[in-house]
């Protein structure tokens, strides 16, 4: 069975970077070969959930400005999958929760810099579904319990975000994290492997700094979106921590 995972994609250059990170990627993708991956993006805003739904080759977009042409040569041509976007929204369906669908969308660097890393070959189906940061966390954990489950059937589920993720209060070339930012962390994690989610769905009244970890929460809900797409039996865990420039976290969890 594969576990559901909440996944920091950081900047955009870890497509062409070789670190402790990218190196953590790929090895994550080894340990598995999923039949299809569905990837919550924050670079997705959109007030009703809505996914890909194509079978064609997806056009992979540069939404960032200013890094290394090297990246702008970088493509990640997955497919999508009709027949697994039907189902997904027949699962939304079933919840109550408006869905709607997208055929032409490509995959954003919320999605693809990560799966570049992990499953480079791009020969794995990808439905990439949108993020509405305006929803309470509640809702968003229940917006991913309509995927729980998948995992036993060897469909990846992946939120891709940042816990701590405020780029007014980054600074470049910084190796040690501010405390601040660690603090943040701190109380995410203890909160989660208690599955303490009266706390979590409080975050903004109860963690320490959470206005400096969180301006705004686009980046912040993948995290409920994957703890409730996870298995209400295994316990949650920490699979990766680190930052970049004092205060961008890379924490990546597995439910």
């Amino acid at each position: 069975m594969i576990p559901s995972l909440f996944l920091a994609h950081g900047s955009p250059a870890l497509a062409i970077q070789d670190t402790e990170y990218t190196a953590f990627l790929r090895e994550l993708g080894q340990q598995w070969k999923p039949k299809a991956i569905v990837i919550f993006t924050a670079h997705w805003e959109s007030e009703v959930l809505t996914l890909t739904s194509t079978d064609e080759t997806y056009e992979t977009i540069y939404d960032f400005y200013g890094f290394p042409d090297e990246l702008y040569r970088v493509a990640y041509p997955a497919k999508g999958s009709v027949k697994l976007a039907l189902r997904l929204e027949g699962l939304f369906r079933e919840r109550g929760i408006e869905v709607d669908t997208d055929s032409a969308r490509g995959l954003d660097h919320g999605s693809w810099t990560l799966l570049y890393k992990m499953f480079p070959e791009a020969d794995i189906p990808v439905i990439q579904l949108s993020v509405n940061p305006h929803l309470p966390p509640d809702k968003q954990t229940a917006i991913g319990e309509a995927l729980r489950g998948l995992g036993e059937e060897d469909i990846l589920v992946i939120g891709s975000g940042v816990t701590v993720h405020n780029l007014r209060m980054v600074n470049w070339g910084q190796e040690e994290p501010e405390p601040w930012a660690v603090e943040f962390d701190d109380w995410l994690i203890r909160h989660t492997l208690e599955r303490d989610t009266a706390a979590l769905y409080r975050y903004e009244a109860l963690a320490p700094h959470s206005r400096m970890a969180v301006p705004r929460a686009e980046h912040f809900v993948p995290f409920f979106l994957a703890l409730g797409s996870g298995s209400e039996e295994r316990t949650p865990r920490v699979i990766y921590r680190g930052y970049e420039f004092g205060t961008l976290s890379y924490l990546c969890l597995q439910f």
